[in-house]
């Protein structure tokens, strides 16, 4: 899960069996259960005050922090602390529906600024709620924020290609940043595993003084939304996962199945530059666009633009584009600006906004998280082995995403038991949405989670290639939001393994015309 989903947010900011096809990855041993925990004590009020960042003073948000135990296995031990805003309901206190919290994804994205979210749900659903956002732990304003290597990301990094000496290259520079990573992490870093954000999530709900919460996760934030319904089902009252993480599939196979899904996509996004090869120039068919992509790729890869934009930062850029159609003009537009203007500032600045190694604390949270949650394979090996075959079927994306990841390969942290995922005993949900290729969580991920929710329902965005499209004004699926915010009603649940409600997925934009207002 390469990016989180907060950048194309409009406030802020492959089929199954594809997806299903790449090649099995090694069996890790079986893991004993994790032990119980001592109960950690309830935190005080969150004390409000001003928030710093313009946007959420303009949305007349408040912030603050909650206090929680750096080690919930030591719950007197350290504290740390966890930066939470909050936008009021604006309905009557009778009409008052609890606190919304908001998660962006990652594992390790910043979240501060989703209270605002509530504005865009339709019908005014979300002004009966309390929107809270947060920074989970190690992240941006909460207290100690994680930094390993702050220069990892840069510019004309190695080629990810192994025939181009990318393992020469990559191997020591991922195990320098593991080792990074544990000469400045303290204990922190062996404390943000997943259980330890959503034991953060109750503590939350517990300083804001609710008996449940109402809960909105987009990417990895619908695993966070399944592991907390798991460990406190009892404490959910309604919950929409948008996007949704496949929770068999943690972590090291979920990133194999995104190659293949993400190859699909970069497919569609060509073929959709190639019908406005008018606009673009790039060429008239799908194939023709997708052979000057490499031909350019491999340009850069000798003569990095502006010294800075290699066969790497190339690929990074485009990655964009297999998460989000509103991402497709901009993309274009970086395309043309290498392959035919040379503008290697143009390049640089879409890098800069497109690829997260260049933010050290969303990357070294990503990884913190990440290669503590399950065991990944331990020898170098398997690791080759997979995402050889893997890159035989889908090069766009395959290599990149194993260097990565690959930190993980020599982490300092011994991983735990991956978490398990039982909705059994939830009531009234939760509310999925997937769309059918989706690329970062495929969505046999949103079919298994209905199938562990038995009480859940999914909207499935049909044919569509976004990540997380919720609330970006398709009618079908924003309506049947609201109506489940404002009231609990749910579509009718299917017979069978399939969506329960289908509408149309949010479509690319026509670059012959204006582009739309921004939302939000």
């Amino acid at each position: 899960m390469r990016r989180t989903i907060v950048s194309l947010l409009t406030v802020g900011l492959l089929a199954v069996g594809t997806a299903l096809a790449a090649p099995a990855a090694q069996a890790a041993p079986a893991e004993p259960a994790a032990p119980a925990l001592p109960p950690a004590p309830a935190p005080p009020p969150v004390t409000w005050g001003a928030c710093e960042a313009p946007a959420l003073q303009q949305a007349r948000a408040q912030c603050g922090f909650v206090t929680v135990p750096m080690d919930y296995a030591e719950p007197a031990g350290a504290t740390i602390q966890i930066a939470v805003s909050r936008v009021r309901h604006t309905v009557p206190e009778s009409r008052f529906q609890g606190a919304m919290l908001v998660n962006p994804g990652g594992p390790g994205g910043p979240g501060l600024s989703l209270s605002r979210l509530g504005a865009s749900v339709p019908k005014g659903a979300g002004a009966a709620y309390d929107w809270i956002g947060f920074d989970p732990r190690g992240v941006g304003t909460s207290k100690p924020a994680l930094s390993c290597d702050a220069d990892y990301g840069g510019y004309n990094r190695p080629d990810f290609q192994p025939a181009n000496g990318a393992e020469k290259a990559w191997l020591p520079k991922t195990k320098a940043y593991a080792d990074a990573c544990k000469a400045k992490g303290g204990k922190l870093l062996e404390n943000l595993r997943t259980e330890d954000t959503v034991r953060d999530m109750d503590q939350i709900r517990q300083a804001l003084g609710q008996k449940q919460i109402n809960y909105y996760g987009f990417s990895y934030g619908t695993f966070l939304g399944q592991v907390y319904a798991t460990m406190f089902p009892d404490k959910v009252r309604r919950m929409v996962l948008d996007g949704v993480v496949d929770s068999r599939h943690w972590w090291y196979q979920g990133n194999l199945n995104q190659d293949v899904a993400f190859e699909k996509n970069i497919g569609v996004f060509f073929d959709w530059v190639a019908k406005y090869d008018a606009v673009y120039h790039l060429g008239n068919s799908g194939d023709a666009v997708e052979k000057r992509f490499y031909d350019e790729r491999e340009k850069l890869r000798k003569a990095p633009a502006g010294g800075k934009i290699g066969s790497s930062e190339w690929t990074d850029i485009f990655l964009r584009a297999g998460y989000n159609v509103g991402e497709w003009p901009a993309t274009a537009q970086a395309f043309v600006a290498g392959a035919i203007k040379q503008d290697s500032a143009a390049l640089i600045a879409a890098y800069d906004s497109a690829a997260s190694p260049t933010d050290d604390n969303n990357y070294a949270v990503y990884l913190a998280t990440q290669c503590t949650d399950a065991p990944f394979p331990t020898s170098y090996s398997t690791w080759k082995a997979d995402n050889t075959r893997v890159d035989k079927v889908a090069p766009f994306e395959t290599w990149g995403n194993a260097w990565y990841n690959a930190p993980c390969l020599s982490w300092p942290v011994e991983p735990g038991p991956a978490p398990k995922v039982d909705g059994s005993k939830v009531d009234g949900g939760p509310l999925l949405l997937s769309e059918t290729n989706d690329g970062a969580t495929p969505y046999a991920g949103a079919l298994h989670a209905r199938e562990l929710f038995p009480n859940s329902r999914l909207i499935e965005g049909v044919g569509g290639t976004t990540h997380s499209a919720s609330l970006s004004g398709v009618a079908c699926t924003d309506d049947k939001i609201a109506d489940y915010l404002a009231t609990g009603k749910l579509p009718e649940r299917a017979a069978g393994n399939r969506s329960d409600a289908q509408c149309e997925p949010l479509q690319p934009p026509d670059p012959t015309k204006p582009a739309a207002p921004a939302g939000g």
